[in-house]
Parts: C-alpha cells; structure tokens; sequence
C-alpha cells in the first residue's frame, strides 16, 4: 500500500519565462484599469536618422564564426560580430539571427560519405544550436537582451519557436537567434532564414558572407569575375548563381522579399547596409537585365580576407 498524493500525468509544467511575461503584461494592464486609461501598447525602440530597414533577418554562415580556423569558434571573430550586431541594434533596428553549423557539422557533406541524409540534416540542426549558444553568450555579456528560438525542443536552452513569441520578443527589443533550422531534414538554413524572415515579417534577408557580393563566376579562381548589383531571382535560379539554394529563393520570390547579399568581414558593413549604403548584390522580382558592379572586380585574396 501506498502512500502520499498521487501524481496526476496530465499536469503540464508552464515554463517560467512566458508565464513570468504574461503576468507582467496583466499587471500593467490592471494598473493601466484601475487609473481609468487603456494600457498602452509596449513601446519600440525609435529608429535611428537614416536607417533603411525597420526589422531585418541576418543569416550569418557558420563558417563565418571560425575566422582563419579549421573548425569551431574563433572567439574574438565571434566578439567582432556581436559587436557589429549591437551597434546596428542601436540604431533601433529590430534583429533576428539565423546561422549555419557548417563550421562543426555540414549534413550535406556527411550524408555523400554514406551517412543516411535526415540523421546527418539532424546533427547539423545541432550544431546550429551551438553556434546559436555561442553567439548569444557574445552579444548577452556586452548587455543585450537575447533570445535562443529552436525548432527541435531543447527546453533547457533555449525556447521552442513560436511565431507571436518571436514577434512580440523583437518588439521588446531583444536579439533573436532561430536555431535548429526549419527542424527538419532536408532543407537548409538558408530556407530557413527565408522562412522565419517572411514569419516574423521582416522586410529584407541579409545574407553575410565572406565576398562582396554575387559573381558571374568564382572570384576566388577568376581574376576577370564580375559582380552583380542587382539581380532578379530568376536570374539566380537559371544562372545557378549561388546566392542561395533554390527553395529558399523560390519562397522569397513567391512572397516578393528581397535578399541582400554582402561582405560581412569588413568591419561596419552591416551598419552601412542598414543605413541604405549600396553595397553588396541586391536580388528583387524585377524583369530588367541584371546589372553589374562599375567597379573592377576585386583580386581573389581580397574577396577571401575582405581587405
């Protein structure tokens, strides 16, 4: 015979942040009651003099964290970035992350060695979810606030995602980082920074990578490679053009949100971008020629350290 209370196995625990919030939201309502005035809405950030773009999506890659290491995290690459993320936070710029695993763990790569695709696609959600740990430990110790959204359950670090959760979590002014994909196989971080960008309603994807922009051809083999300014996406589907995979530029073409490709290595360039500078390859539904960049073409060296 037993003794005590018996456990009901339908109780659900409420996690603690959101029920924290949504008493914090009743409370200022009743205060707001009690004084006879309608509770105002939460105010956000004013937006700097100049600034482009109120709510942006940044896709980072993971390889952008290792600097000139072969794999992991180069520290004072990953304090540069959220330094850079900060000060364009500043400008009261409303900032979701997404970003690459590639620099511990490339499913794709993995899964051409015989590994079965979805357990490799698995793995690099995961690490995914490193680089998203990483990157909100940089930006949290220089004061901001941040929040970890992953597609996969992992309710000890990181919230799951929620798509009013994360609407509301920007308007408060907080940094959110989507970790783990779309949390499922198969598709890319790319489609996944396509898709939380058009969820969230942001109004551009940039894409941060370690060139100025997109090529005709490989910069890296070719000194005479030319750079585009602006593309439509179907100049990047037929060209395959690699800007992004073709799921992800297919979901921004069917829902008219442009993508901005551009050099990240450059320090302040996210912040030019922001403020309307012309930099990078802008990619937009248009049916004009594509245009290419006045300027010559950088030497391959210069595209790789972005000197």
């Amino acid at each position: 015979m037993t003794t005590g209370k018996r456990k009901n196995p339908s109780k659900v625990v409420a996690d603690p942040i959101p029920a924290a919030e949504a008493l914090l939201d009743i409370g200022v309502r009743a205060v707001a009651a009690h004084a006879g005035r309608p509770a105002a809405p939460y105010a956000r950030m004013p937006l700097a003099p100049g600034v482009k773009y109120r709510r942006i999506l940044l896709k980072l890659s993971g390889e952008a964290l290792m600097g000139d290491k072969g794999y992991g995290i180069d520290p004072p690459v990953l304090a540069g970035i959220a330094d850079e993320i900060i000060d364009v936070h500043n400008l009261g710029v409303e900032i979701a992350l997404v970003i690459g695993g590639g620099n511990i763990f490339r499913g794709v790569a993995a899964s051409t060695t015989g590994m079965d695709r979805a357990s490799a696609d698995y793995m690099g959600m995961l690490a995914t979810v490193i680089n998203s740990l990483a990157l909100q430990d940089a930006l949290e110790s220089r004061g901001a606030k941040t929040r970890v959204m992953s597609a996969i359950e992992i309710a000890r670090l990181a919230e799951p995602y929620i798509r009013r959760r994360a609407i509301r979590h920007l308007e408060k002014g907080r940094l959110v980082i989507f970790a783990a994909g779309t949390g499922n196989p198969f598709f890319t971080t790319d489609t996944a920074a396509s898709l939380r960008a058009m969820e969230i309603g942001a109004e551009i994807v940039m894409k941060a990578t370690r060139v100025d922009g997109v090529y005709d051809k490989d910069p890296k083999k070719f000194k005479d490679a030319r750079m585009f300014r602006r593309l439509s996406y179907l100049d990047v589907l037929t060209r395959h053009l690699a800007v992004m995979d073709s799921t992800a530029i297919s979901l921004c073409q069917d829902n008219g949100l442009p993508i901005l490709v551009f050099n990240m290595t450059r320090p302040g360039n996210i912040r030019r971008v922001v403020l309307g500078e012309p930099l990078g390859t802008l990619v937009v539904d248009e049916r004009r020629e594509p245009r290419v960049a006045d300027e010559q073409a950088p030497t391959s060296e210069e595209h790789s350290h972005g000197k």
